[in-house]
């Protein structure tokens, strides 16, 4: 057991140097890839997941942006872009399907979908208007309701104070809460004496 808690011990200190050396090679890159001017995103290999959450810190710290893609655990891979390259929903979702992003052709998918659109309006605009009735009901009960009625109503109405309040005159039971449970207590011994 001694022997064993050692080994043990002595293969977390390595893990840990492993890491801290993994970061600090990180961070070297993440230097590089800022100082390099004509490169607004960098691909990373394919790493585990502790590497990656190194690498998403890294990034973070040095004030980029970082995102993870890829579908198996051995195949995900982390992109890290400069802050004025920010990707568009449109290029992560090309990420996130296994494409590489061109610009063009997302350009030439808008533009399609901008059509697609156009052409809708243009449809409904064109198509009948939807069945309903041929004028407004209110017009037919004009002559009762008159034409601002419910300005005026709206303009006159006030909240009623005693809402919910009912006086003790209009209660139908008029008893006090003792009086009422002395009742039912009494209700309930006489059905135990009838019974016994």
């Amino acid at each position: 057991a001694p022997e064993q808690a050692a080994r043990m011990k002595k293969l977390q200190e390595q893990e840990k140097r492993q890491k801290v050396e993994f970061r600090k090679r990180m961070e070297q890159e993440v230097s590089q890839f800022i100082q390099a001017t004509g490169e607004p995103r960098r691909r990373f290999q394919p790493m585990n997941k502790i590497e990656r959450s190194i690498l998403h810190d890294v990034a973070e710290v040095a004030g980029l942006t970082s995102f993870s893609f890829g579908d198996d655990e051995d195949s995900r891979y982390v992109m890290v872009f400069k802050k004025e390259f920010a990707p568009s929903d449109e290029e992560l979702d090309a990420y996130r399907r296994g494409e590489e992003w061109d610009p063009a052709r997302a350009e030439e998918r808008r533009r399609l979908r901008e059509l697609a659109a156009q052409q809708e309006e243009a449809e409904l605009e064109c198509s009948p208007a939807p069945p309903g009735p041929p004028n407004d009901y209110k017009d037919k009960y004009r002559h009762l309701i008159g034409s601002d009625a419910a300005k005026a109503a709206a303009r006159t109405m006030e909240a009623n104070k005693a809402y919910g309040c009912v006086p003790v005159a209009n209660k139908r039971d008029t008893r006090s809460i003792e009086e009422a449970m002395n009742e039912i207590r009494a209700k309930k011994r006489l059905r135990q004496a009838e019974d016994e």
